[in-house]
């Protein structure tokens, strides 16, 4: 499947869906943070979703229940994936590398990292 870009609040809304794993554009609403967006904002978040061909939906009469059609994983892959060719050339080691030098992971967190690495080596 050809994984599209999402938006912040298409994202907010897929995160609501994997979430619940089903549901109307009610229960939908119910989950987002205050100030609520308006049902009509919502529906039309919706449709642009299901256009990029990342959620369907079931028929219940004129109402419509909808779910994802990617998984979070999938969706976190493809991110992580662009993320990492955008900004470091494709290189862990490199991302790696920044992200110490920026103090974002310490050395815990480094010797967290290699130990799991030394895990999936045996």
């Amino acid at each position: 499947m050809d994984i599209k870009d999402l938006t912040k609040v298409e994202s907010q809304l897929m995160q609501v869906l994997w979430e619940l794993k089903k549901a109307f554009v009610k229960e939908i609403i119910n989950e987002l943070p205050e100030p609520k967006p308006a049902y009509s904002t919502v529906s039309t978040i919706i449709r642009i979703l299901e256009s990029k061909g990342v959620i369907s939906y079931e028929a219940f009469g004129k109402t419509h229940r909808y779910y994802p059609l990617i998984t979070k994983e999938e969706y976190m892959r493809y991110e992580a994936d662009k993320f990492l060719g955008n900004y470091f050339s494709n290189s862990v080691q490199d991302m790696f590398s920044f992200f110490v030098r920026e103090k974002k992971i310490d050395l815990k967190d480094a010797e967290q990292l290699l130990k799991m690495i030394d895990k999936i080596k045996d």
